[in-house]
């Protein structure tokens, strides 16, 4: 990037829509309230959790397969928080609805309060001109419960800008989690 990356973001964010709401600096408090931080930082955009989770269980005893995913996999929460078992593992998708221009990849990154709390947060690529909410995953790698906090900063966005545009891109190979909304589940 040849501007300052938080300038860089927010240009895109106001001019392109790549990010929805959009939040300009980095919010720490809600009144008196600490929160764990959202926003635009130095070099990304950190996102928010929304409040519908989907946190897996074996009390059906199904089999999570990525080719059949059977939906008895997991218990619908809403909430401000979301406890997550010991070992176990959550979905839920960002506040947040992106657009990713065409010559742009995105990366996300947990972020630092919840890896040291032995939370991880995975999200695989957006890929240029993939748009949606982001799914994000949650595996409590611990042996006591979690808790994650919904309207609150759990990942980091990075984004790579290439001097030249994909020749295909994720819209033209017409993906299927194109223009997902909220917590999305595998598809074969």
């Amino acid at each position: 990037m040849s501007i300052k990356a938080d300038k860089w973001i927010r240009r895109m964010a106001e001019e392109q829509g790549m990010i929805e709401p959009f939040e300009p600096g980095q919010v720490r408090t809600d009144g008196d309230r600490r929160l764990i931080s959202y926003g635009t930082s130095s070099y990304g955009y950190d996102v928010r959790c929304s409040r519908q989770f989907k946190v897996f269980t074996n009390i059906n005893s199904a089999t999570v397969d990525p080719k059949n995913f059977d939906e008895n996999s997991f218990v619908d929460i809403e909430g401000d928080v979301c406890v997550i078992p010991p070992n176990s593992f959550a979905l839920a998708s960002t506040v947040e609805y992106f657009r990713i221009p065409r010559n742009v990849l995105t990366i996300c990154l947990g972020k630092s309060t919840y890896a040291r709390c032995g939370i991880i947060v995975n999200v695989t690529p957006l890929e240029p001109e993939w748009e949606g909410h982001v799914t994000l995953e949650f595996s409590n790698t611990t042996t006591l419960p979690a808790k994650i906090y919904a309207n609150e900063g759990v990942a980091q966005m990075l984004f790579f800008e290439s001097d030249e545009v994909c020749e295909t891109s994720y819209k033209d190979r017409g993906g299927k989690y194109q223009g997902q909304r909220g917590v999305t589940l595998p598809k074969a």
